[in-house]
């Protein structure tokens, strides 16, 4: 038994915010993103919500495998910028679309998120519990950006994507995952702080803090290692794959990942250009390009990877 995507969806955020507009309020330059990133554009929410992005790309992929949404069994949503602490963001996805019957949760595993989603799903279809699941990476970071700190605020950007799985005789292949808490603090983003009629502290909301060359070091040794990984386990060769869908933190992340590989940057597909980091959302959103713009086809050879806070990581290899 394997487990199949049968159909993408994805939302961007309708503002479009150039290296060049960002400079306007940010002491940088597009020399400089461009240069050290490859990030070009990225797309900034105005109206539009963690869950009203959510809702919207998981409709375009409940469209694409052309089921409705009173059938869908489980919903399980990427984050780690939810509209509300409670509810979750898949259960108001879960009325929002109408989809009564399915059992609806979030995870956080920053932008590692859709791939360990991805994981908790298929576990769900292989037990027998359900038959079907939504699973959704959605991100509004802009809301915990410190948007004086150009070393963060200009990487990322807002958006979510989406997948709609069931079982199949081909799909998932095999799948990585892992966690290194104990490096977890080089990026971080505190929660409300104890703040009762006990204690004495003034609500000053904390903005994403992240350690770039600690991120950096640890995503260019543990994204091929745990790629390499997934493909040992499938049986496979880098050769055999099509497609490497990288998490879209930074291109010259993914320069290295092909390099370390040995596999052509051609087999290296981006969106980072035009949307920046979007953690949770970054691999879903790439993988719908892929299938809508540039021809991913029944039998291609697929593998996906993304790394992020926690620290956590993991890999996906499945045949399309």
């Amino acid at each position: 038994m394997a487990i199949r995507i049968l159909g993408t969806g994805s939302c961007l955020a309708e503002k479009e915010v150039s290296n060049d507009e960002l400079a306007k309020y940010v002491d940088t330059s597009d020399e400089w993103i461009s240069s050290r990133t490859g990030i070009k554009n990225r797309r900034i929410a105005v109206k539009e919500t963690t869950t009203s992005m959510a809702v919207e790309a998981a409709e375009r992929a409940l469209e694409m495998a052309g089921k409705s949404a009173e059938n869908v069994e489980l919903i399980v949503l990427a984050t780690v910028t939810p509209d509300y602490y409670t509810p979750s963001g898949a259960c108001q996805v879960q009325a929002a679309i109408g989809a009564d019957k399915a059992i609806a949760f979030d995870v956080n595993a920053a932008c590692s998120g859709f791939v360990f989603a991805l994981n908790v799903a298929k576990m769900y279809i292989e037990t027998g519990f359900v038959k079907n699941a939504l699973v959704i990476g959605s991100e509004t970071l802009s809301k915990i950006l410190d948007w004086n700190d150009r070393g963060t605020c200009v990487l990322f950007g807002d958006g979510a994507g989406a997948a709609y799985i069931e079982e199949s005789d081909k799909g998932i292949i095999s799948i990585v995952q892992g966690s290194i808490g104990k490096k977890g603090m080089v990026l971080n983003c505190e929660s409300r702080k104890t703040n009762n009629i006990f204690v004495k502290d003034e609500i000053n909301h904390d903005y994403l803090y992240m350690d770039g060359q600690e991120v950096y070091k640890f995503a260019v040794r543990q994204c091929p290692k745990c790629l390499q990984e997934a493909l040992d386990k499938a049986g496979m060769t880098v050769d055999d794959v099509d497609y490497f869908v990288l998490h879209q933190a930074n291109v010259r992340i993914i320069e290295s990942v092909a390099k370390r590989l040995k596999a052509p940057l051609e087999k290296f597909p981006t969106t980072l250009d035009y949307t920046g980091n979007m953690s949770a959302a970054s691999v879903p959103v790439l993988l719908d390009q892929l299938v809508r713009e540039h021809g991913l086809k029944r039998g291609d050879k697929i593998a996906m990877s993304a790394f992020g806070a926690g620290l956590t990581y993991g890999a996906v290899v499945m045949e399309w």
